[in-house]
């Protein structure tokens, strides 16, 4: 299965396409049962192309790969027939665009600014990381390690939240609905492989995934797309019990492909003080915790 372990693989684009007409309701599309055998679900290729005022060899072109240039106004009209989402549009319009002819060549690990850092530092009751394109984590707090785990205590290259919702056992059992959380994932990872098609660091990531678990090859497989939003997401912490956080992402203007999340609770609710217990008990040195109170793996860090 070449295409998932190269995100940037040689037909991303009519893979797409494909995926997204093969989950059209072709009566809801406008086109009634007419008798015919429909050997594929969703639209067939004629049916995109009338709904898309296109030639049927350019869907089958595009779809086959044998070109990549669209014009905006042909992008649009694809989108609209096939009923793409916000995030799946601006997918669309990324798989679409040029890609260079040669794999760009990837920067060394990318540095947080101090200033992050220090911000970073003074943020004692909020869980916050700094977090590159592909959900690298490249800084975070020590409220952040007691709420998920002890960075720095993993390898750099195993610092990195998909990787780590699937492939960490601890890790996965945080996550009250972990099949929602890593399919998010999978989303989050599926847009910014088309935003950066020639990256070997996400291309690994990738293909360690598609090897090592099933659930993110069929997961992959099914092109789904997200970008940066409002998240709640409910943990099952081993210390403080059941968390419901709202996790914020914030761009850096100096650094455009990092970004800082931060966890929060609404004040004085049950999650609240939840998160509160939790990070009084990780302040408080080891030998001097209750022996009855369960232990998380790996907590207590600081900034990378």
């Amino acid at each position: 299965m070449a295409s998932a372990n190269t995100p940037a693989g040689g037909n991303e684009l009519g893979d797409f396409l494909r995926s997204r007409r093969a989950v059209l309701d072709p009566q809801r599309a406008g086109f009634p049962d007419d008798g015919r055998l429909r050997r594929v679900p969703g639209l067939r290729r004629e049916e995109l192309a009338q709904l898309a005022h296109v030639s049927i060899d350019y869907v089958v072109r595009l779809e086959q790969g044998r070109t990549r240039r669209v014009s905006r106004p042909v992008l649009d009209a694809l989108a609209d027939a096939l009923q793409l989402a916000p995030d799946e549009r601006a997918y669309l319009f990324t798989l679409a665009d040029v890609a260079p002819a040669t794999p760009a060549r990837r920067p060394g690990r990318p540095e947080v600014a101090p200033e992050l850092r220090q911000l970073l530092d003074t943020m004692d009751n909020v869980p916050a990381m700094v977090l590159h394109r592909g959900m690298d984590v490249l800084a975070w707090n020590p409220a952040a390690a007691a709420l998920l785990t002890d960075f720095g205590a993993l390898a750099q290259a195993e610092r990195n939240l998909i990787r780590l919702t699937f492939l960490d056992a601890d890790f996965r059992a945080l996550y009250a609905d972990w099949p929602r959380a890593a399919r998010e994932c999978v989303a989050v990872l599926r847009m910014e492989t088309g935003r950066t098609p020639h990256d070997p660091a996400l291309a690994a990531l990738v293909g360690e995934l598609s090897v090592r678990d099933p659930d993110f090859r069929t997961w992959w497989a099914g092109h789904q797309v997200r970008g940066p939003r409002r998240l709640t997401k409910t943990y099952v912490h081993p210390v403080a019990g059941s968390l419901t956080l709202d996790v914020q992402q914030f761009t850096v203007d100096t650094h455009p492909e990092q970004f800082l999340v931060a966890y929060t609770a609404p004040p004085d609710s049950p999650s609240h003080e939840a998160l509160r217990f939790l990070l009084q008990w990780s302040a408080t040195p080891t030998t001097a915790r209750d022996p009855h109170t369960p232990h998380q793996r790996r907590t207590g860090a600081g900034p990378a």
